[in-house]
């Protein structure tokens, strides 16, 4: 919205503390993962990390990490797209098609 000229576009530091709170947020369903497969906290981990790489690399203004965390992006979508394809492949065919690792 802030290219079409609908809204002034938001700070960096707005966009840390924005960033910083889903951080926080992600962080409890991260905890929640405890109890489910590897592959789940493994997507939940990474995205915690995302969030607050990105959180940091807009308070500091720090473009390097930011980049950093594109590939922490990179390498969570593939884990969420792996641990999606996963659960639904193994519900539909009754077994192990692709590991998604043991319950904790």
């Amino acid at each position: 919205m802030p290219k079409l000229g609908w809204v002034a576009p938001a700070s960096q530091i707005s966009m840390a503390y924005y960033l910083g709170i889903w951080g926080v947020f992600t962080f409890f369903f991260f905890i929640g993962t405890f109890k489910l497969n590897r592959a789940l906290q493994v997507v939940f981990g990474s995205l915690v990390i995302l969030f607050f790489m990105l959180a940091i690399g807009d308070a500091t203004g720090n473009a390097e990490l930011k980049m950093y965390a594109g590939y922490e992006g990179i390498f969570c979508g593939s884990a969420a797209i792996y641990t999606g394809m996963s659960n639904l492949l193994n519900e539909v065919y009754g077994k192990t098609v692709m590991p998604i690792g043991p319950v904790s």
